[in-house]
C-alpha cells in the first residue's frame, strides 16, 4: 500500500510502499474533477499547482490535526499506467478503506458558512446541496460510505459537516442505504440481491466499474477486463462461488438438521467481533469442496460465543448445523450420540442411523453419523468440534481407533468427570466425515491444530465493545461517561470473560465502579472467587488458565516455571537475551530455559500453543535482539494471584537482576531500544521490591543500573532514589571513597545538573573529582570524566573560562590515552563546540561540531543519540549563522531519530522540539513556531516539572513568539515568569551569570521600552548588560546591541 506522509514542515510527499505492518491512516473519498493530480505527478513534485492538490492537502492535514502523519488519496497513490497494481488495488480497495483510522468525505459542490450554519428551519443551510451532492450518485463512494469505522463529511471549504451516525438521516435519504447497514451491520447479513440493490441508481465513468465497486461489498475477488462491458462483468461476478451459493434456492430438506445448541449456553446479546465473523464466513461460505476453519485464542477469549454467533448468523446458508463437544473423545462420542438421535427423529428412514443407535455400540453411532455426512447430495453441512484444547495429532493415530465404548457408559458419565482435565489428548480427524465436502469449524486453545485455515481470537480492541460487554451483563448504562467504568474496560483489556465475570458481579451488589477497580487491584483472586459462575462460561476466570498450566506442567516444568516468574515481570515484551541474564545466579531450571535459543524457542512454543503466551510483540523493533512475548493483563494476574498466591521473594529478586545487568551502556549502539524495552520490566520490579525490601548487600549494583536506566530516559525523578539507595549501599559496604561509590556520586551530579540544582551537583562533581584524583590519579579516564562534567555545568552556569579550562584539561587527557577518535574524546569534542558558539566564536565551533559528527558516525552509526546530539547542536550554529535552510535540515533530522529511538515523550525530543519551534519563528511561520513550544512546554512540565531551568527556556520562548504575535500582555507575563524560575532555581548571586536567565532580562527591557514604560525597562537592561559583561566581555557583539538600546531608551 502506498500512502502521503505529511513532515513536520507540513511538506507532503509519497512514502515508501507499505507490505505488512502498515502505519495508521486517513483515507479521502471525493469525486474526480478534470483536473486532478496523478501519481506521476506526485512523485515529481509537480502537481503542487493543480486544482485537485487543495483535496490533497485538506486531506494531510485533517489527518494531521487528528494525530495521523499517512493518508491515501486515489488519484496519487495508484500508479494507474500499471494494469497490474491497478488491479491490485481496485481487488483492495474495500479493504484499504475498511482499514482506515478515518475517512473524510470531500464534497466539492456543498458549501458550509465558517459559522452560522443552521437555516431559519432550524435545518442547516447545506442541507439542500447536501442531499443533492454528485457524491451520493457515483458507484466507487458505495463502498468508501459503509467499509469504514469512521466516516467524516466536510464542505468544500473544508468545515465538518458531520459524521456518518449524527447525519445518518440525511444519508439515509440521500444514498438509501439502510440505517442498518449505515450502523454497520455486517454485510454478510444482508442478501446479495439487497447488496446488490444499493448500487442500481449509481453511475461510474467506466461502465465494467459498476460491476467492480461490488467485489469489497460482496466479498469476491476476480480479474478486471475493462472493454468487456457493463453486462459481462456482472455475469462474471454472479458467477463466482460464493454469490452462486448464495443465490442458490435449492431446498435441503432430504438432510436438514435444526440447529440444537443444549450443550453450551449463549450470551443474551453478542457484541463485536464482526471482523472475526466475516473471516470465518470467507472460509466456510464457500461453496465447493472441504472447508475447515480452527478459530484458535486462549481461555477467555470467547471461542465458543463466536461459533455460536456464526452459526445463528449464518444456519441459513446450510442444511445442517451440528454442535459436538470435543473436550475429549468420551464428551465427543457422547455428541455424535445426540446428533444420531436427531438425526433419527428428523430423517427415520436412514436405516443404518436407526440400526446403529440401536446397538448402543459408541463406535457403531459415530460411524453412523460420519456415513450420513458422506452422503452425496448431503453437502450443505456445518459441524463445529467446539473446545478441541488437548491435541494428539500423527499419522499413526489415522489408522481407526475408536474405542469400543457403549452408549450406556456414554450417557452415565457426568459431566463434573467429563471438566476434569486428564492426559486424554487424541487425534480429533478420526472424527471427521472422510467426503471431501461439507464445513468444519474447530475451537481450540492449541496452536497445534494446523486442520483448516486458523483464524486467531485476540482481545477485543474497541473500547466501546468492552464497555457494551460490561452493559450488557451488569444491567447499567450510560458508562461511556463513566470514568470509572471505562477505566474498568480499559483494565480488564479486551478479555470477554474477564469482562462478562465484572458484570456479573456488579450485577448484584451496588459496587461502583470505582470500588470494583480498587477491588480488583488489590484483591483479585478473592474478587473472582465472589464472583458468580457464567453459565456461557465452562470456567470461572481464576481457573480457566490452570488446566492449560497443568498440561504445561506436565511437558516441561522449566516452561511452568517461566510462568511463575513472568509474574514479576512486566506482562508485555519479555525477551531470550533479557531472561538469559538468570544464568548469573545459577537457577538450574532458567540455565537449562535459556541455555541456547532453540532451548528457549522451544519452552515458548508449548506455552503459546496453550494460548497462555502470544507470539505477537508489543515491540516491533528490537535492534540485534530477539522479539519478545507477551501474556494479557488478565493472565499476568492469574500469574500473580493463582500461580503466586504468595509473594516469592527469591523470584522478585532473580527478575529485577535480570533486568538490571541487561542495562546498556548509552555508548552500546542502538542502546535505546533496550532501554525503551526493559523500562517496564525495572517498573514491575521496582514495585515489588518496594513491597518486600528483597534487595540486599550485594545487589546495590541493581539500584545503580536502575538509577541509569531510568535518567537515560528522562525519567529523573524516578533514577533519584535509585541512586540514592546504591550509594547509601556503596558507602555503606565499600566505604566513601571506594571508586564504585565515586562512580555513584558522579551520577547523582550529572542528575542534579540535568534538574537545575546546580548547587548540589557542583558538590557532587567536586567529591567524586577528589575522590578519582586520590584513587586513580589526575590523569585517568574516570577523573576525565568529571572534569568533562564539571565543564558542563561551568558552562551551563556562565561560568565560560572556567568551563574552558575543564574541557581543555578532559579533551588533551582523552586524546593522550585513548586517542584523536575516541568517542570520549568527541564528546569533549561537541562540548567545546558549544562553549565555543556560546563565545561567539563561530567558526570555532562548527570546526568542532564537524570533527565530532565524523567522529561519531563513524563509531556509532548515523542514528545513535550522541551522534543526534551534535546534529541538534549543528542545527543551532546554522541558525545563528542565518543558515536557516541547512538549520532545518539538522533539526529534522534530529527530531525524527530522537522520536525513532525514545519516542515522543522523551526529554531530548522535547528539546529538538523546541529548536524547530525556534527556526520556525525566525522563519516567519508564527503558528507552527507555537505548536512545536507548546508541544516542548507541556513536554518538559510533565518531565522536569514547571520551574525547571529547560522549561524556562521554552517559556521565554513562547514569550518571544507572543511578542511578535502581537500578544505583548501574554508576552511581559511568560517572560516574567521564566525570570521568577531562574531567580529560583540559580540564586540572586548566580542568576545574572547563567545565559539562559539573560535572555528574558534583555526581552523585557525590550518589550517594556516597546509599551513605553522607559524607567523599568532600563533596569531590565541594565541587569542584562552586567550579566552579558561577566559572561561574554564588554567587546561581544550582544553587549554593545545591549548598550545601543539602553543609550536609546
Amino acid at each position: 500500500m502506498r500512502l502521503l506522509e505529511r513532515n513536520n514542515a507540513g511538506e507532503i510527499s509519497l512514502a515508501n510502499d507499505f507490505i505488512a505492518n502498515v502505519p495508521r491512516y486517513a483515507i479521502l473519498s471525493h469525486t474526480w474533477g478534470d483536473d486532478e493530480v496523478t501519481f506521476s505527478e506526485m512523485s515529481s513534485s509537480t502537481g503542487s499547482g493543480k486544482l485537485g492538490y487543495s483535496k490533497i492537502r485538506f486531506c494531510a492535514e485533517q489527518a494531521w490535526r487528528d494525530g495521523l502523519r499517512f493518508c491515501w488519496v486515489d488519484t496519487c497513490c495508484i500508479d494507474k499506467s500499471s494494469s497490474a497494481e491497478l488491479q491490485e488495488a481496485i481487488n483492495s480497495m474495500f479493504r484499504w478503506y475498511r482499514d482506515a483510522a478515518k475517512c473524510y468525505v470531500y464534497l466539492a459542490d456543498v458549501s458550509a458558512p465558517v459559522s452560522g450554519s443552521i437555516g431559519t428551519s432550524s435545518e442547516p443551510v447545506w442541507l439542500a446541496a447536501f442531499l443533492g451532492s454528485r457524491w451520493f450518485t457515483r458507484g466507487w463512494t458505495l463502498q468508501e460510505l459503509i467499509a469504514p469505522a469512521s466516516v467524516e463529511f466536510f464542505s468544500k471549504e473544508g468545515i465538518c459537516l458531520g459524521n456518518r451516525r449524527s447525519l445518518e438521516n440525511y444519508i439515509y435519504r440521500a444514498a438509501g442505504l439502510s440505517l442498518e447497514a449505515l450502523r454497520g451491520k455486517p454485510l454478510f447479513e444482508f442478501t446479495v440481491q439487497e447488496r446488490m440493490a444499493w448500487m442500481e441508481k449509481r453511475e461510474t465513468t467506466r461502465q465494467e466499474d459498476k460491476a467492480y465497486a461490488m467485489l469489497g461489498i460482496l466479498g469476491v475477488f476476480i480479474p478486471l477486463i475493462y472493454g468487456e462491458g457493463r453486462d459481462h462483468a456482472f455475469n462474471r461476478l454472479l458467477e463466482a462461488p460464493i454469490i452462486e451459493s448464495a443465490l442458490d434456492s435449492s431446498s435441503f430438506d432430504t438432510f436438514a438438521l435444526p440447529l440444537r445448541l443444549t450443550e453450551v449456553t449463549a450470551v443474551t446479546r453478542f457484541i463485536g467481533r464482526i471482523h472475526e465473523l466475516e473471516q470465518l464466513h470467507a472460509i466456510l461460505g464457500k461453496a465447493d469442496g472441504r472447508r475447515t476453519a480452527v478459530l484458535q485464542g486462549m481461555g477467555g477469549m470467547g471461542k465458543t460465543q463466536l461459533a455460536i454467533a456464526y452459526l445463528r448468523h449464518h444456519q441459513s446458508h446450510y442444511s445442517a448445523t451440528i454442535w459436538l463437544n470435543a473436550r475429549n473423545d468420551t464428551t465427543l462420542q457422547q455428541s455424535f450420540a445426540r446428533t444420531a438421535d436427531l438425526i433419527l427423529r428428523q430423517h427415520p428412514t436412514f436405516i443404518y442411523i436407526k440400526t446403529a443407535v440401536e446397538s448402543r455400540d459408541a463406535n457403531a453411532i459415530v460411524n453412523a453419523v460420519k456415513q450420513w455426512l458422506d452422503e452425496a447430495q448431503n453437502d450443505r453441512w456445518l459441524l463445529v468440534y467446539d473446545n478441541y484444547d488437548d491435541p494428539e495429532l500423527s499419522r499413526d493415530n489415522l489408522i481407526d481407533k475408536i474405542g469400543g465404548a457403549t452408549m450406556g457408559s456414554l450417557l452415565e458419565t457426568t459431566a463434573s468427570q467429563i471438566d476434569v482435565p486428564t492426559s486424554r489428548a487424541f487425534d480429533i480427524r478420526l472424527f471427521f466425515p472422510e467426503s471431501y465436502h461439507g464445513a468444519i469449524l474447530i475451537t481450540t486453545r492449541s496452536s497445534l491444530v494446523p486442520l483448516g485455515e486458523i483464524v486467531r481470537l485476540g482481545k477485543i480492541l474497541n473500547v466501546e465493545d468492552s464497555l457494551a460487554i460490561l452493559a450488557s451483563t451488569s444491567h447499567r448504562q450510560d458508562l461511556k461517561n463513566d470514568a470509572a467504568a471505562v477505566q474498568v474496560a480499559t483494565r480488564l483489556d479486551g478479555l470477554p470473560l474477564a469482562l462478562s465475570t465484572a458484570g456479573a458481579y456488579l450485577d448484584q451488589v451496588s459496587t461502583s465502579w470505582a470500588e470494583y477497580l480498587e477491588l480488583y487491584q488489590e484483591s483479585w483472586l478473592q474478587l473472582q472467587k465472589a464472583s458468580p459462575q457464567l453459565l456461557t462460561y465452562d470456567h470461572a476466570m481464576f481457573s480457566t488458565w490452570n488446566i492449560s498450566f497443568r498440561h504445561i506442567e506436565r511437558r516441561s516444568q522449566a516452561a511452568a516455571m517461566l510462568l511463575r516468574l513472568w509474574a514479576y515481570f512486566s506482562n508485555e515484551d519479555l525477551w531470550y537475551e533479557l531472561l538469559k541474564q538468570g544464568e548469573f545466579d545459577n537457577v538450574s531450571w532458567l540455565g537449562d530455559l535459556t541455555k541456547d535459543r532453540i532451548a528457549f524457542d522451544s519452552a515458548m512454543r508449548l506455552l503459546c500453543s496453550h494460548g497462555l503466551v502470544d507470539a505477537d510483540p508489543a515491540t516491533k523493533e528490537c535492534g540485534a535482539q530477539s522479539l519478545g512475548y507477551n501474556v494479557h493483563g488478565c493472565v499476568h494476574s492469574w500469574m500473580v494471584c493463582v500461580l503466586n498466591s504468595e509473594t516469592d521473594f527469591e523470584m522478585v529478586r532473580l527478575a529485577i537482576r535480570c533486568v538490571a545487568r541487561h542495562v546498556p551502556d548509552h555508548r552500546e549502539p542502538e542502546y535505546w531500544q533496550v532501554q525503551r524495552r526493559l523500562l517496564q520490566h525495572a517498573n514491575r520490579g521496582v514495585e515489588m521490591t518496594k513491597r518486600v525490601l528483597c534487595l540486599e548487600g550485594e545487589d546495590w549494583w541493581v539500584s545503580y543500573n536502575l538509577g541509569n536506566l531510568y535518567a537515560d530516559q528522562g525519567r529523573l525523578s524516578d533514577a533519584e532514589p535509585m541512586y540514592e539507595r546504591a550509594l547509601q549501599g556503596y558507602t555503606k559496604a565499600l566505604g566513601p571513597e571506594h571508586t564504585s561509590t565515586l562512580r555513584t556520586v558522579n551520577s547523582l551530579g550529572v542528575l542534579y545538573e540535568e534538574q537545575g540544582r546546580f548547587s548540589d551537583a557542583e558538590s557532587m562533581y567536586e567529591r567524586a573529582l577528589q575522590g578519582y584524583e586520590k584513587a586513580l590519579g589526575p590523569e585517568h579516564t574516570s577523573t576525565l570524566d568529571i572534569v568533562n562534567n564539571l565543564g558542563t555545568l561551568y558552562r551551563e552556569q556562565g561560568r565560560l573560562s572556567d568551563a574552558e579550562a575543564m574541557y581543555e584539561r578532559a579533551f588533551q587527557g582523552y586524546e593522550k590515552a585513548l586517542g584523536p577518535e575516541h568517542t570520549s574524546t568527541l564528546y569533549t569534542v561537541n562540548n567545546l563546540g558549544t562553549l565555543y558558539r556560546e563565545q561567539d566564536r563561530l567558526s570555532d565551533a562548527e570546526a568542532m561540531y564537524e570533527r565530532s559528527l565524523h567522529g561519531k558516525e563513524k563509531a556509532f552509526g548515523p542514528e545513535h543519540t550522541s551522534t543526534l546530539r551534535t546534529v541538534n547542536n549543528l542545527g543551532v550554529l546554522y541558525q545563528e549563522q542565518g543558515r536557516l535552510s541547512d538549520a532545518e535540515a539538522m533539526y529534522e533530522r534530529a527530531l525524527q531519530g530522537y522520536e525513532k529511538a525514545f519516542g515522543p515523550e522523551h526529554t531530548s525530543t522535547f528539546y529538538a522540539v523546541n529548536n524547530l519551534g525556534n527556526l520556525y519563528r525566525e522563519q516567519g511561520r508564527l503558528s507552527d513556531a507555537e505548536a512545536m513550544y507548546e508541544r516542548s512546554l507541556h513536554g518538559k512540565e510533565r518531565a522536569f516539572g514547571p520551574e525547571h531551568t529547560s522549561t524556562l527556556q521554552t517559556v521565554n520562548n513562547l514569550g518571544v513568539l507572543y511578542e511578535e504575535q502581537g500578544r505583548l500582555s501574554d508576552a511581559e507575563a511568560i517572560y516574567k515568569r521564566a525570570l521568577q524560575g531562574y531567580e529560583k532555581a540559580m540564586g540572586d548571586e548566580r542568576v545574572s551569570i547563567y545565559p539562559p536567565a539573560l535572555d528574558p532580562l534583555e526581552n523585557l527591557g525590550c518589550l517594556l521600552d516597546e509599551l513605553g514604560k522607559t524607567e523599568e525597562a532600563r533596569l531590565y537592561y541594565a541587569r542584562a548588560m552586567d550579566g552579558v559583561e561577566k559572561v561574554y566581555g564588554i567587546r561581544s557583539r550582544r553587549y554593545q546591541q545591549l548598550a545601543s538600546r539602553l543609550n536609546n531608551c
